[in-house]
């Protein structure tokens, strides 16, 4: 499938524009500018105003101006390099134009004594007389009308000027063909949007500041084409997913009902409707491609336990994969009891089995005596071979790639795929970046869980901590110390870490304190955790290494030094930590003062809730949608145009659009569907080109 031939003027030299030659081309690709196409998707941020006035009486200067003048004198620069002075009248008074380094013959062409120009620029007052410095526009009367009233104000890189960019977007903008609508009609109609054309033509030529708000029409409706085309790209991955045959997996919920009965209490309304949703989805020929999303505590474990008996009920198996050893051990110690309870059998395989031992697990789970493997990405070695996989679910702690996951479901070849995240996500960018997935959304907290008390206390209050920190460990109870997070380097990181380490043995006692962080050998780090959980320290002082998955249920205090340089979701990642077990807990964030308008407001709402959803929605107001996610690396798109944090409830209403589109049209072969491939064409969507070509 090859470019529509309409889009070929959109897409060819930038060099064919007016006013851009090699230079300039070459200039422009900082701009990320590379097509006319990309020229058109470079908005102006802002604008100014040129309209006509009398007189540059009155104004409140400086201020940018255009008025029709008379020219009076000139006043060449006395000496190199000053300043040549024209003295100018309008309707009402006079004031100066003044250009340094200026050529007498030049100006005395453009602006001859005795003429009348209009002028437009900035006019600022100096030692009480007014001058416009190098105005921006210098035109005789018949020609004013081709100063803009409203001038947009393009981005500008090295060697490009307001001019060529003005120059070169009329260019493109000549070029826009008139494409048949892609967007619902209701949906265009209800919203006012106008058409493709209209709404660029708009976006490059606004009238006033007010067409420059992301939320004016024709904004929101290229806004609108973006996020439908990304959408668009993510429901044809699904589909694609979706035509892959699954295997229908019907439980019969007899080991299910096992588990429940011994549960000390029943599975909150939110765990019941996911097992449910996972339950219809195993069930049907098509493979099940399901996030399941949880708040720290909101009973992933359960949930994937079920979706697991039910893979085992239907007579096949399932395997639970972690990123790290440490939380593959820590989803067996989870998932034992329960699969006692259950009476299936359960194994771990990591990249430490060997020898016989591995050769006996890869024996077993090859015929089918092996239920549930709980493993690490040795998982995906070649020899690693099942009888029957149902289900396999990824814990995508910080993003198990989507290649990993095609890859485990080559495993089973037509295995189920969930994947869980611990991580709160705000539901625009949930869209974005799992949009292709369906979700369901763990937000309420099992009984029993108590609540975790937080106070900010002030760095020069350490000592007081600490004491304690004494006092719970007396009572036999595990503490948390987690470092500064330092950008700069890992080495300063370790330094904060291991002098935190040092004053607290000193105070606290040699054998009492262990210590983790990033640069220490997997086996050490293995070792230090594993004291910790078996009680044998009573403090971890640890750099963020532990923000995951780690569960030690007697720890009931977490202290977290210079809270304030950690960002929002981390901070509460962290305090997840402790409250997994009967006694109160605490988190101590330590701060130091004084304290920014942003970290104090980050540290406030922290202490105000346990809410993940919440806390992720304020991150996401705060932070902006560029950082919170670190972009590039995450597989969420970058929009040009539209804007995630304001339009966050478009993102919603373009992916109920597509889904809906791609039921009605699977191939895109009606006339709208037609229009919607000029769509992803026209977005530089090339992977869901190539998937409806496939397709």
């Amino acid at each position: 499938m090859s470019r529509p031939e309409l889009l070929f003027p959109l897409f060819s030299d930038l060099e064919t524009l007016d006013g851009v030659g090699p230079k300039t081309a070459q200039n422009l690709g900082q701009l990320g500018i590379s097509t006319p196409r990309d020229m058109l998707f470079t908005l102006p941020h802002t604008g100014v105003d040129r309209a006509m006035r009398d007189t540059v009486e009155g104004a409140s200067l400086p201020a940018t101006l255009t008025v029709k003048v008379t020219v009076g004198a000139h006043h060449p620069a006395r000496n190199r390099g000053g300043a040549y002075r024209i003295h100018v009248e309008d309707a009402h008074t006079s004031f100066q134009l003044v250009f340094f380094h200026g050529r007498s013959d030049y100006l005395n062409k453009v602006l001859p004594t005795g003429s009348t120009r209009i002028v437009s620029g900035k006019v600022e007052l100096f030692d009480g007389i007014a001058n416009m410095v190098h105005p921006d526009h210098i035109l005789p009367e018949e020609d004013a009308d081709q100063i803009p009233l409203f001038e947009p104000v393009y981005p500008l890189t090295a060697g490009v000027t307001q001019k060529t960019m003005f120059k070169a977007s009329r260019s493109a903008l000549a070029r826009v063909p008139q494409m048949a609508e892609w967007i619902d009609q209701e949906q265009s109609q209800q919203a006012g949007w106008p058409d493709f054309a209209t709404a660029m033509m708009t976006v490059h030529t606004p009238q006033a500041q007010g067409d420059l708000s992301p939320d004016a029409l024709a904004r929101t409706r290229l806004a609108y084409d973006e996020l439908m085309a990304h959408q668009l790209t993510l429901a044809l991955a699904r589909a694609s997913e979706r035509q892959l045959a699954g295997v229908e997996t019907k439980g019969t919920t007899i080991l299910q009902a096992r588990v429940r009965a011994r549960l000390p209490y029943a599975p909150t309304g939110a765990q019941e409707r996911a097992i449910a949703e996972i339950a219809e989805d195993m069930a049907r020929p098509t493979r099940m491609n399901r996030l399941l999303q949880g708040d720290v505590g909101a009973g992933k474990t359960l949930v994937a336990f079920m979706a697991l008996l039910i893979a085992v009920e239907a007579g096949g198996q399932g395997v639970m994969m972690a990123p790290t050893e440490i939380l593959a051990r820590q989803h067996l110690e989870g998932l034992q009891p329960l699969a006692e309870d259950a009476g299936v059998v359960l194994e771990i395989l990591t990249g430490r089995d060997k020898g016989a031992e591995r050769r006996a697990k890869l024996e077993a789970l090859a015929k089918g005596d092996i239920q549930i493997l709980v493993g690490t990405h040795a998982v995906f070695q070649a020899d690693v071979e099942f009888s029957d996989l149902r289900l396999a679910i990824v814990d995508e702690q910080h993003r198990f790639g989507v290649r990993q996951r095609l890859a485990l479901g080559k495993k089973g070849g037509t295995a189920d795929v969930l994947v869980m995240t611990a991580t709160p996500i705000p539901r625009s960018l949930a869209l974005a970046q799992y949009g292709d997935m369906d979700v369901s959304v763990l937000d309420e907290k099992p009984p029993g869980r108590k609540p975790i008390k937080t106070a900010m206390v002030s760095t020069g209050r350490t000592d007081e901590v600490v004491a304690r920190l004494q006092a719970a460990m007396d009572e036999g109870r595990q503490c948390y110390w987690v470092c500064p997070l330092v950008e700069e380097s890992e080495a300063v990181d370790l330094t904060a870490a291991e002098e935190r380490f040092k004053r607290l043995r000193a105070v606290l006692g040699e054998d009492r304190v262990g210590l983790v962080h990033g640069q220490m050998p997997p086996a050490d780090k293995d070792a230090a955790m594993a004291k910790f959980q078996a009680g044998e320290t009573g403090v971890l002082v640890a750099t963020t290494v532990i923000e995951v998955g780690v569960n030690v249920p007697n720890a009931t205090i977490m202290v977290i030094e210079r809270a304030e340089t950690f960002g929002l979701a981390q901070l509460h990642q962290l305090r997840g930590r402790v409250g997994r077990g009967d006694a109160a807990s605490t988190c101590l964030l330590l701060y130091q003062s004084p304290l920014s308008d942003a970290g104090q407001k980050r540290l406030e709402v922290l202490r105000e809730t346990e809410d993940g959803f919440r806390i992720a929605e304020t991150d996401l107001q705060m932070r902006g949608y560029g950082d919170l996610i670190g972009t590039a690396q995450s597989g969420v798109p970058r929009f040009q145009i539209a804007d995630l944090d304001r339009q966050a409830g478009l993102m919603a209403v373009a992916q109920s659009d597509a889904r809906k589109l791609l039921a009605e049209d699977p191939e895109l072969l009606s006339p709208r569907g037609q229009a919607a491939r000029v769509l992803l064409w026209l977005m530089r969507q090339d992977e869901a080109i190539r998937l409806i070509s496939v397709g």
